[in-house]
């Protein structure tokens, strides 16, 4: 998971250092496996400053080089050779001087140098925008307005992007971890509780919404309500696609995502804000406006939006319309499922989509796209509306349109919160800590956790529904623990051990001693392999053995059904079933029957 400290801090009531934020990260569960800087500019311009073109006069030596005096502030103008066809006096500048670093477009980083150039000297470099990273144009050196100030940093006119990027290895229950908006929940918990504040973070919502008409309803039906158990959407009329506005690009490419129009990236920023994925469907290619949600025949053709074309399962989930299937629910869209440059009108979708389904046709299909990893570790149910608010409100804002439909939300059985009860003792057991019950109901109060009920015994509590996997008063343990710091858990000078008293040991005892007789008389004992061959075993045998479906390799690809072939395997090349002796635990017979190796596929004798 990746976590961009610029987007994450819109979300902190107060600035937290990154390094700071790095430890916490870290000791609330979400290890940061890298922290690095992001530069939307490499070298964020650093060292590069904006001077004056005082004069110019042609080069003695050089039809088209150009000696030019530039003042860059520092008293005495710079004598710069510039070979740009489009310099002259008056113009501002972005200037190299000595000692800069430029880190162009394409190729290697230079460092500015004084040297001569064809007998004249020259104090560094006139840019072009391609020399420093800021565009792709060569025709000539980057001009200025009018206005730019003489010894300005370049860095401080042009304020290149730039972001403290974190890679976090989440754990696969962490599913509320998995968007900004999550993180900077679990890091409010975190400092409310250490640093004695109450600090909520800063909730991005739909406040803004508002219908501003119904010129474009969509119907919603679903068929399939335990793969689907809610489905929420809305029209929006009148949208222009386009390219987004340059602070919702900057935040895509920080954590490694390619803008592409401002609707899809709408659905990409929401999503790593949220954790709720979106899609936004062109509403006029949608037969008979209706949205089915269900499973489609055995073996039916799709073609997703990498032009493939799938054979579905009938256990896949598919968004459809009257003529038929759109998207691969949670997984990925059709070829002709998203918008275009042409599109004018989108239905937008916000669902929640079964877990164990989702994962399935994931990884039937070869799958693995962000929304899939999300869907098929849960996503917040109670969330559906208000991440389409938010996201239809950002895309009237960015690509205009109106709001052309009242929300649709299909939601058959609403779910209601589990409840859990733990015990004060049963946290200090396990924890080893003795919490005071304030600071147990201020961190869970903090995570998004609900007391139902508080007595002398216990903490009855209602879990978030972002919170999934929380089912256990060991649960809410951990959850207490992690906010607190395991570091803070202290070691005690003492501890007292009770020793264990094993039962029925004499077998295992005899069953060593025998053991240790049979290798003492030259025999071998073996450990074998619990994944062996196939090869060795004849087609009949193999129809109710277990296969692997990942195998190591060829020769590992079942899991072994019995230590005859391993043991054939490993010593003389003869395989004899032999009744040998009976199990000195059980009285039962051992084997039964002879065998030759001739009779095992590929074996000899």
């Amino acid at each position: 998971m990746t976590i961009s400290y610029q987007w994450l801090s819109d979300y902190l009531p107060v600035t937290v250092d990154p390094e700071r934020l790095s430890r916490i990260l870290t000791s609330i569960g979400l290890e940061v496996e890298h922290m690095g800087r992001y530069e939307e500019v490499k070298g964020g311009l650093q060292g590069l400053v904006i001077g004056e073109v005082l004069t110019t006069e042609k080069h003695p030596n050089a039809d088209k080089l150009t000696l030019t005096t530039v003042n860059i502030g520092t008293g005495t103008p710079l004598n710069i050779v510039c070979g740009a066809p489009n310099v002259a006096a008056g113009q501002k500048v972005v200037v190299a001087p000595v000692g800069a670093t430029i880190y162009p477009s394409t190729g290697e980083p230079l460092t500015m140098s004084q040297r001569k150039i064809r007998g004249s000297e020259s104090q560094g470099m006139i840019c072009a925008e391609d020399e420093i990273g800021l565009g792709t144009s060569h025709d000539g050196i980057l001009v200025l307005p009018a206005t730019a100030t003489v010894g300005t940093p370049a860095a401080e006119y042009f304020k290149p992007y730039s972001d403290i990027i974190y890679e976090i290895g989440l754990t696969p229950n962490r599913m509320d971890a998995m968007s900004h908006w999550g993180v900077a929940r679990d890091v409010c918990a975190y400092l409310s509780h250490h640093d004695k504040k109450d600090l909520k973070p800063k909730l991005p919502n739909g406040n803004s919404f508002k219908s501003d008409n119904n010129s474009l309803p969509v119907e919603v039906v679903i068929e399939n309500e335990k793969a689907c158990p809610r489905y929420s959407g809305v029209s929006i009329s009148n949208v222009k696609i386009g390219d987004s506005p340059l602070w919702l690009q900057q935040k895509l490419k920080s954590i490694g995502l390619r803008p592409i129009n401002n609707i899809v990236d709408i659905t990409n920023f929401i999503q790593h804000e949220t954790g709720q994925p979106l899609h936004a469907f062109d509403a006029d290619q949608l037969s008979g406006k209706k949205i089915l949600v269900k499973n489609l025949p055995e073996g039916t053709g799709f073609i997703t939006l990498d032009e493939k074309e799938r054979k579905l399962s009938g256990e896949d989930l598919m968004i459809c319309d009257e003529k038929g299937g759109l998207c691969i629910a949670g997984v990925f869209g059709g070829l002709h499922s998203g918008v275009s440059s042409a599109t004018t009108n989108i239905f937008l979708e916000s669902a929640c989509f079964d877990p164990v389904i989702t994962r399935k046709t994931s990884f039937r299909h070869g799958l693995r796209t962000d929304a899939a990893s999300r869907f098929e570790k849960g996503t917040d149910i109670s969330g559906t509306v208000l991440v389409l608010k938010r996201a239809a409100a950002l895309i009237k804002e960015i690509a205009g349109g109106q709001i052309a439909s009242e929300i649709v939300d299909i939601y058959p059985g609403q779910q209601a919160k589990k409840e859990v009860a733990v015990k004060w003792h049963f946290i200090k057991k396990l924890s080893g800590k003795n919490y005071h019950p304030d600071a147990v109901k201020n961190i869970l109060n903090g995570l998004g956790f609900e007391v139902i009920k508080e007595g002398i015994d216990e903490l009855r509590v209602a879990v978030p529904y972002h919170k999934p996997d929380i089912s256990l008063p060991a649960d809410i343990v951990e959850e207490i623990l992690r906010i607190d710091g395991l570091d803070n858990i202290e070691i005690p000078g003492a501890i007292t051990i009770t020793p264990s008293v094993e039962e029925q040991y004499a077998a295992e005892t005899y069953r060593e001693k025998v053991a240790s007789a049979l290798v003492g008389l030259g025999f071998n004992e073996m450990l074998t392999n619990s994944i062996t061959n196939a090869a060795w075993f004849s087609e009949e045998e193999q129809q109710g053995m277990v296969k692997m479906i990942n195998s190591l390799s060829a020769e590992l690809n079942i899991l072994r059904p019995s230590l005859f072939e391993s043991v054939w395997h490993q010593t003389t090349g003869i395989f004899c079933r032999t009744q040998l002796a009976t199990d000195c635990r059980t009285g039962r017979k051992i084997v039964s029957q002879n065998q030759r190796a001739s009779q095992i596929p590929g074996r000899t004798a």
